[in-house]
């Protein structure tokens, strides 16, 4: 009965300090979509002030578009941008005190490598031996757990899910669910069904730290305990 809970943070749109206050891990933006190293650096200082996990949310290098966009980045070009990105967030984390812990996709890119397995390798070749935290059937954990890398599944109690266990694209009907309490019952059947490490609340909303709140107390009550999947590593 343990079970994470993970928000994207340091994205320039929410209260990120709220949310560390709330949640165990933290996806922090690296600068490609979303982030800078100013905002990277407040995150990581208040991650290690409450305990909180650090993870590397890389992107495309895309921020018009806030990373949402596909697009088709050769190998060695993604390869070199996930590198770059785990290495600044890993630098001003080691300051803070804390290291990161994981790599997560963002966004565009979280889609692409369910399926796409030449983005997924370069994903993986990018961020040296982090665990990786994605959707349960997609290709990047797939590839991950065969190359002897750590692998953990999360669920998304905001999103609507398609048949086949993907997300179902936004601005789509039912991509996104907005009732806080529906939130947080999602949350603990995700959580219950034991196929998720982590359950995942996005910070990019208005609503997102109230969100993250309910969805805690909804898992206590449930009776689980809330604690990162990953232990941070020393900086």
């Amino acid at each position: 009965m343990v079970i994470d809970l993970n928000a994207d943070l340091g994205e320039g749109v929410t209260d990120d300090a709220g949310l560390l206050e709330v949640v165990t891990s933290a996806n922090v933006a690296c600068g490609y979509h979303a982030g800078d190293e100013p905002t990277m650096r407040q995150v990581c200082q208040q991650a290690s002030r409450w305990g909180v996990a650090v993870g590397a949310q890389v992107s495309y290098d895309d921020r018009a578009n806030f990373g949402r966009l596909a697009l088709d980045v050769p190998f060695e070009v993604l390869r070199g941008q996930v590198a770059d990105q785990v290495d600044v967030l890993s630098r001003i984390a080691a300051e803070a005190g804390v290291a990161v812990s994981y790599v997560k996709p963002h966004g565009a890119l979280y889609n692409r490598v369910v399926d796409d397995e030449e983005q997924a390798r370069a994903v993986l070749a990018g961020s040296g031996d982090l665990p990786v935290l994605g959707l349960p059937p997609s290709a990047i954990l797939r590839i991950a757990r065969r190359e002897g890398r750590t692998t953990y599944a999360e669920g998304f109690p905001d999103r609507g899910y398609t048949s086949d266990g993907r997300l179902v694209p936004r601005g789509k009907p039912g991509a996104l669910v907005e009732d806080p309490a529906t939130i947080a019952q999602n949350a603990v059947a995700l959580a219950g069904s034991g196929e998720v490490a982590s359950v995942c609340v996005h910070g990019d909303s208005e609503g997102a730290v109230r969100n993250a709140t309910e969805v805690r107390r909804a898992l206590e009550r449930a009776g689980f305990t809330l604690r990162a999947f990953v232990r941070g590593r020393p900086g």
